[in-house]
């Protein structure tokens, strides 16, 4: 189905809002599907799906440091988490395309599988080349499921309803990032480490069974499969996987093997960068007739800020939810357990305040009061968190975490709808996949960004640590891997309040780092427009109703053979003649009517 843009009005050209910003209506609207049990069982598994993987982001925050001494890790203990947002970064456009070509059900259902297959690897793991492995094919599933979780939700969904029901989808992700160092710390404590992977396996296998039983679309089924293998942009995707990973790798080294400064980290880096300037520029050209990221998404401000928006909305949460369990355990002396429980008010914060977002969006149709509180508020608990210290009291570190949270959770469901507003429908499949990559990207650079930042830091203040043999095992990097109250317990009362003051400065300059960061998303919300929300849903790709595919076109499905196309065809020209036929009748009644 096509879409046009409308002419500006009035209302439009007082704003200034140009053409390519306006809402982009429903050519032909789609009828809203029946919110009916399958409709519902989709959601729910792909919402168990999404819970799954944010919980494996951030669930080895709490847990790594138990691991990477059990497999004598050492400095490999990033790769641990990059491993795998790397899986899950880098293939995330190219299962946009992969929706668009093969439909949404093969992709999400072997995306589930191989999240599935990784964590059984991780949890078997005896040496970290395995561990790492496992978390890298655990990202590409992860990835893939993100994805297509977004691009159902738009083919099921109008855009001016989809904040409310991201928010539930997404209140889910919330409840896995922020419930992930909890389980992490009680995992570790009371059981094996291993269960951090293995509890996916039930959860997930249950919604692979409800994905396989009910996850059925539309979509072209006349292409061969030579024409469908070909259509999809490999050289694109070779590039972009290539620069994505040059950049990714010596973020991981940065700060803990190699200097930011030396060459084994900048060379790659601008390496990767040039990469990425490459792959834009052949995306651009002739060479990519079916781009991967066409640049059309970028060709107005609105959607081109709020990609921005995500990159940075995701750099800021993984930075609160990877550092201050640094904080719970390293200084305030908690358990991984406990420091999991002293995270719980980011959870508190996150769900409620992303149904609020979401309902608002839904409700009166705005998003820009939504991302200026949101990111206010970011700032906000940013700036109180660097006043935390070894003395503060419960009511500091809770309430300072809700402010924070609270903002970060007002903008989580509005961020993609608004990226769409100014786009066609059809390019929700690509739209989605490259705001789920900005997304994950950020979410690597917010654990690499101030992890550098707390290394660097902390090895300057390391000087002040009296005791040269704990000197000499905190700095080079190890610092995070020791900020646990197992190894604060060993040391002596000195060097233990030595220790805590070098971690609890460390944190400071995070947090003010962090600080730029969120004002600088806040200034980006300044170049977005208020678009209009389309109340319509126009899609090829909606739920396959495989016993009134032709008997009931009312029901909002569309045929998929070309025989079904032409009597529902034909069955919609003699309606359009009944209608003709009737309309007719009446005007000749009134016409006598008004004669007599």
């Amino acid at each position: 189905m096509s879409t046009s843009v409308s002419s500006p009005s009035a209302d439009d050209a007082a704003s200034g809002q140009t053409p390519s910003e306006q809402a982009v209506p429903a050519k032909s609207a789609t009828p809203a599907l029946r919110k009916d049990f399958r409709f519902w069982a989709i959601l729910v598994a792909m919402g168990f799906a999404g819970l799954l993987t944010a919980l494996e982001a951030t669930i080895t925050s709490t847990a790594l440091p138990t691991i990477i001494a059990d497999l004598q890790g050492g400095d490999l203990f990033i790769w641990a988490a990059n491993g795998y947002f790397l899986g899950m970064t880098a293939l995330q456009p190219l299962f946009g395309q992969l929706a668009n070509v093969f439909g949404r059900r093969w992709p999400t259902i072997l995306s589930t599988a191989g999240f599935l297959l990784g964590s059984g690897i991780c949890g078997g793991a005896t040496n970290m080349a395995t561990l790492i492995a496992g978390r890298t094919i655990q990202g590409v599933g992860a990835g893939g499921i993100n994805v297509l979780i977004e691009i159902v939700i738009c083919d099921l969904i109008p855009l001016r309803e989809r904040g409310t029901y991201f928010a539930l989808l997404f209140g889910m992700v919330a409840i896995g990032t922020a419930l992930g160092p909890f389980f992490g710390g009680l995992i570790v404590d009371h059981a094996s480490w291993r269960w951090v992977f293995y509890l996916n396996l039930p959860i997930g296998g249950v919604a692979l069974v409800i994905l396989l039983f009910h996850l059925r679309v539309n979509y072209n089924r006349e292409l061969t499969l030579a024409t469908r293998i070909t259509s999809i942009d490999w050289t694109g995707t070779f590039i972009f996987v290539g620069a994505i990973a040059a950049i990714l790798i010596p973020l991981s080294w940065a700060g803990v093997m190699y200097s930011w400064s030396s060459y084994q980290i900048l060379v790659p880096l601008l390496i990767g960068l040039a990469g990425l300037v490459g792959f834009m520029f052949f995306e651009a050209s002739r060479f990519a007739p079916q781009p991967t990221v066409p640049l059309r998404l970028f060709s107005n401000r609105t959607s081109a800020s709020v990609f921005v928006l995500t990159f940075l909305h995701s750099v800021v949460t993984m930075w609160v939810l990877y550092f201050l369990p640094v904080y719970f355990q390293g200084v305030l002396g908690s358990s991984p357990s406990y420091a999991g429980v002293q995270l719980l008010p980011t959870i508190l914060m996150l769900i409620p305040s992303a149904i609020l977002g979401g309902g608002l969006m839904s409700k009166i149709g705005r998003y820009l009061p939504i991302h200026y509180a949101g990111y206010a508020l970011m700032i906000i608990g940013f700036g109180l968190l660097t006043l935390l210290n070894k003395n503060s009291g419960t009511g500091k570190w809770v309430g300072f975490q809700m402010i924070e949270s609270f903002g970060s959770g007002l903008i989580i469901p509005t961020l993609l709808p608004v990226v769409m507003a100014p786009l066609a429908e059809s390019d929700a499949a690509v739209a989605a996949a490259t705001w789920a990559f900005l997304r994950s990207f950020g979410l690597t650079w917010g654990t690499a960004i101030p992890g550098a930042i707390f290394n660097n830091r902390f090895d300057q203040l390391a000087r002040n640590i009296e005791d040269p043999m704990v000197r000499a095992a905190v700095s080079g990097g190890r610092a995070y891997e020791h900020a646990t109250a197992k190894f604060v317990e060993t040391l002596s009362s000195t060097t233990r309040s030595q220790f805590e003051w070098a971690l609890n400065e460390s944190l400071r300059r995070t947090w003010q780092v962090g600080i730029g960061f969120a004002m600088l998303g806040f200034l980006f919300v300044f170049f977005e427009k208020e678009v209009p929300m389309r109340k319509e849903l126009d899609t090829e790709f909606g739920i396959e109703n495989r016993e009134k595919d032709t008997k009931d076109p009312e029901e909002g499905e569309v045929p998929s053979s070309q025989e079904e196309r032409k009597y529902a065809g034909e069955e919609e020209r003699n309606n359009a003649g009944v209608e003709e036929k009737r309309n007719t009748e009446e005007e000749t009644k009134t016409k006598a009517a008004t004669e007599s």
